[in-house]
């Protein structure tokens, strides 16, 4: 779902991303706008540039050329106090949430930390605003005090999108977040973010190598292969008459897609 404002939520340009004196291989040529409001997809098989292109989206590095701009703003090479007022902005879920939480911290404080980092509200109404916010991702307050490795899977993931939507963000890039789930759970997930797209307009940047995911849950799609761009545009057309190779392959790998 998109808001119809004309102007896109981010947009990079000419980016290239190099590995060392390795010039074959990172990213090449990469331009990509993301509107208000729209889910788009990144896919392509292993090593084809996905997770290098959400780092970078993220500013956990730095591309070697080109830039990055997010709100209208250009923060290809922003830090300090500019980059941390922005980062409530733009938020990430991982495929493995468990690897990205503290293992020692239980979720009051994995969900804490961001309003703490951020400022975003006096501890006083920490309380308030968490159990909102697992309320939202279909969790109750009795989560609180568990340890990830008490959850399941999905619960994890749940959380995951609770601490990353806390800072209201307006793009969350979202990198292989259902693959390490059963499928009944996948679609669990996938119904929550979208039901949060609805309701609060934000854009999702979706790093998959399922088309069959992918399909259902993005407005558009670029493919990925060698770290350029082999095919992208409206979802279903692509899937419907794929141009590249790199796309067909990745057709044959779910043969339960109906195309």
């Amino acid at each position: 779902m998109m808001d119809g404002s004309s102007s896109p939520l981010m947009e990079l340009r000419n980016v290239a991303k190099r590995f060392g004196d390795r010039s074959h291989d990172g990213l090449k040529n990469i331009n990509i706008s993301l509107m208000h409001g729209e889910t788009l997809a990144i896919a392509g098989s292993s090593g084809s540039g996905k997770t290098t292109l959400a780092r970078l989206v993220m500013r956990l590095t730095r591309p070697d050329e080109g830039s990055i701009h997010l709100l209208g703003q250009d923060i290809t090479h922003m830090g300090g106090g500019a980059l941390r007022r922005m980062r409530p902005r733009f938020q990430m879920v991982f495929q493995d949430p468990l690897a990205a939480f503290n293992p020692r911290a239980n979720v009051k404080r994995i969900l804490e930390d961001p309003l703490r980092i951020h400022g975003f509200a006096s501890k006083s109404e920490y309380g308030d605003i968490l159990a909102q916010t697992l309320e939202r991702v279909g969790l109750g307050t009795q989560y609180l005090q568990r340890l990830p490795l008490e959850l399941s899977g999905g619960q994890r993931q749940r959380v995951a999108i609770a601490r990353a939507i806390l800072t209201k963000p307006q793009l969350i890039v979202l990198d292989e977040p259902v693959s390490a789930l059963d499928v009944s759970v996948r679609a669990q997930i996938l119904n929550l973010l979208l039901d949060l797209q609805a309701e609060t307009r934000v854009s999702y940047l979706f790093i998959s190598h399922d088309l069959a995911v992918v399909r259902a849950f993005a407005n558009r799609m670029i493919v990925m292969e060698e770290g350029r761009i082999a095919e992208e545009g409206y979802t279903e057309e692509v899937l419907a008459n794929p141009q590249a190779n790199a796309t067909q392959v990745l057709i044959d790998a779910v043969p339960r897609l109906v195309i």
